[in-house]
């Protein structure tokens, strides 16, 4: 019998972790595949974050490195600058890279480090039990009270703020709450590592992604959630592209 579809082998056959309806198995998938498909699996190394993400090193088939909570952008530098011809990635959520890794992955930016990071923002702090994140939404409930403009301020939009600094080079926001949004999420994740392998600045994809359980939604009313309310103030699309202007 012919095998029309079978798992990537940058992937483990350990069983994830994560929540049901959660999308970061998606995006594990995805980040495989790419390295898979750019045939740069037994030369890549990823940095794990402080997270919901922090147990990664189980389920990638490639070298992995467990880092600090939110220095995983400082010890992909050390990687990359050690071992140039490595293609380095970090794997990091909302809390982990805009709160207390903000400094990391601001100044990993501005210089321009040429490793790639894959940046999951579901609003919330999905590990230790839904408390508003940087990126939690105007309103939005989280435990224990919510985002109050007034008292905590606004979200962080970190691919807007990312794309102004002279040495990111590419940045891109997309979603995986729907196959379209999956395809489109592929296609800028393996752009990414294709920038990387060419030898350009600082590369970063803000993945969108869904937290059913401290959202307190199914998994189908998470990706409507998603839809209807983080889109519109995350939209999608390329904030930079220096290979675009070229």
């Amino acid at each position: 019998m012919a095998v029309v579809f079978k798992k990537t082998s940058m992937l483990t056959d350990v069983p994830f972790h994560y929540c049901p309806g959660c999308t970061h198995g998606i995006i594990h998938r995805l980040v495989a595949e790419s390295l898979e498909e750019l045939g740069v699996g037994q030369k890549a190394i990823g940095v794990a974050p402080v997270g919901c993400a922090v147990f990664a090193y189980n389920y990638f088939n490639c070298d992995m490195h467990e880092a600090a909570h939110g220095r995983a952008p400082a010890v992909a530098t050390g990687i990359k600058r050690a071992r140039p011809e490595n293609v380095v990635f970090t794997y990091q959520g909302d809390g982990d890279l805009a709160s207390i890794g903000t400094a990391e992955i601001v100044h990993a930016a501005t210089r321009g480090e040429k490793f790639t990071t894959i940046f999951v923002n579901n609003a919330i702090y999905g590990m230790t039990g839904g408390q508003m994140a940087p990126t939690t939404l105007p309103g939005q409930v989280t435990s224990p009270y919510g985002r109050d403009t007034n008292h905590c301020g606004y979200p962080v939009r970190v691919s807007e703020m990312l794309a102004t600094l002279k040495g990111s080079y590419y940045i891109e926001r997309v979603s995986v709450n729907n196959v379209k949004n999956v395809i489109a999420a592929k296609k800028a994740i393996k752009k990414a590592f294709e920038y990387q392998l060419e030898g350009k600045g600082f590369c970063l994809v803000e993945v969108l992604s869904t937290c059913p359980t401290n959202w307190g939604l199914t998994p189908i009313e998470a990706l409507k959630w998603l839809d209807e309310n983080m889109i519109p103030y995350y939209p999608l699309g390329v904030y930079k592209d220096e290979g675009a202007q070229k």
